[in-house]
């Protein structure tokens, strides 16, 4: 039987982080990727990851702090989620964003995105980060990443210790042994109908775009040794999807947090639209038919982010995913609401901006506690069905802040570990744009350096 000192289950962000971070440490590690090639859901999420006091930051003359971080990823959160988490996680993240860089992942640009107070989206290409690990990783001899290799069950000896994992390489079981730890960063449960249907009934109807190979593997395995979990009650889908969108081929605009609003088949908003797109998404899937639409003006369109995956709307544009309208009358056909409704709509949420006080929903800001809206009455308008996709789950196995898997009573299970969308814990009832992909960087490489070293939390 083979043997290594830690054994990490998913190469995606969090698996390729917990990699490097072993194998610059001397640990002889070995990496198992399900799917022909690494990435997993990495390479289909929007780039964005959540730092704070980074020199982006400084550069664009950003005030921040990881206490302001700290108390949006609580309120976005609802409250629910694990406050040693969060914490950990704002006292780590700038030396983890440091870490990235020092290793030659690129930071294009920052960007304020759901849940954030400030600016603090900082973009990367998820394929030149996993890129840029793997070549990492190759030059570590002490480091071995297998493909098409998933893993099948977790092993544990007689004192209670997971200390063995079975997987299948070219259709023969093999079982190879970990000596100080397994690490499952296989993402979460987005492709699994049988998962979905049991924790998240409500989404059934939802875009199913995940990670192919996120079936809840890790999950199960860890659920099998005793794991509890957290956030399941918590699921959502990702809002902003036009209908068409499948696959890795995005089709996604959130005009919204730029200035939109949106509107049911009926032409009425139904919603704060500065909150979470994650309930942004529970509220679109409430409306007649699941039909919804983002409006907005050219005010917004100058908005435009050029090659940002969440805020190019020219793309959308030029896609022929938008309807253009020199006035309402056309977009209202276009979209075939009914125009009194639509003009009603638009003059009190336009008013309100006036007086300072949305009469309906409340809305301040353009996203979370960041931006000022403004009138939607600058010809030509634009429209973009849109719906909810269900790209990551971003709920599962329970952890510390040492990124140890807990049992219900709270208590490690011995040699177990875990980072990345399998875990829980983190994102409570809501979500930041950023937060997932941060959470696997920084439990990545806490997931790894603790089980090497073990320290009592």
């Amino acid at each position: 039987m083979e043997s290594y000192e830690l054994v990490i289950l998913g190469g995606g962000l969090a698996g390729m982080c917990a990699a490097v971070e072993a194998g610059e440490k001397g640990a002889h590690v070995l990496l198992l990727e399900k799917q022909d090639e690494l990435g997993g859901s990495t390479v289909l999420s929007s780039g964005y990851m959540a730092f704070t006091g980074t020199e982006m930051q400084e550069a664009a003359g950003i005030v921040d702090s990881n206490q302001s971080l700290l108390d949006d990823l609580i309120e976005v959160g609802g409250g629910v989620n694990d406050p040693s988490l969060l914490t950990f996680y704002a006292e780590n993240q700038l030396e983890t964003y440091k870490w990235l860089t020092g290793h030659g992942i690129e930071f294009r640009s920052l960007e304020a995105v759901s849940g954030h107070s400030v600016p603090r989206g900082h973009i990367i290409d998820p394929h030149q980060a996993i890129q840029t690990l793997y070549k990492r990783v190759k030059q570590l001899p002490n480091v071995t990443i297998r493909l098409c290799a998933p893993a099948k069950r977790l092993l544990k000896n007689g004192e209670g210790r997971i200390d063995r994992v079975l997987y299948e390489l070219e259709g023969t079981e093999q079982t190879v042994e970990a000596t100080k730890g397994v690490v499952i960063a296989s993402g979460g449960f987005a492709k699994d109908e049988s998962l979905l249907e049991q924790f998240a009934p409500h989404l059934k109807g939802a875009l199913r775009i995940g990670g192919s190979g996120n079936h809840g593997d890790g999950i199960k395995m860890a659920w099998e040794h005793g794991a509890w979990v957290s956030d399941l009650p918590y699921l959502n889908g990702t809002y902003g999807f036009h209908p068409s969108t499948s696959g890795a081929v995005k089709t996604q605009g959130l005009a919204f947090y730029k200035g939109g609003i949106m509107v049911n088949q009926l032409g009425r908003r139904f919603v704060n639209e500065s909150i979470s797109y994650k309930l942004l998404g529970k509220a679109a899937f409430n409306q007649p038919d699941k039909i919804t639409y983002q409006v907005w003006d050219q005010t917004v369109m100058d908005k435009s982010v050029a090659d940002d995956p969440l805020y190019d709307l020219e793309l959308l544009r030029r896609r022929r995913l938008l309807y253009m309208a020199d006035s309402l009358e056309e977009l209202a056909d276009c979209i075939d609401v009914p125009l009194e409704v639509l003009e009603e709509t638009i003059s009190r949420y336009n008013q309100g901006i006036q007086t300072g006080e949305d009469p309906d929903f409340g809305r301040k800001t353009l996203t979370h506690n960041y931006g000022k809206p403004t009138p939607i009455e600058k010809a030509p308008f634009y429209a973009f069905e849109s719906t909810v996709a269900m790209l990551a789950t971003y709920a599962g196995v329970a952890v510390n802040s040492a990124a140890e898997v807990l049992n219900p009573f709270g208590e490690p299970i011995p040699g177990l570990y875990a980072a990345g969308e399998v875990t829980g814990g983190f994102h409570g009832a809501g979500y930041m744009t950023g937060s997932s992909l941060g959470k696997a960087a920084v439990f990545g490489r806490v997931a790894a350096a603790r089980a090497l070293s073990p320290i009592k939390v």
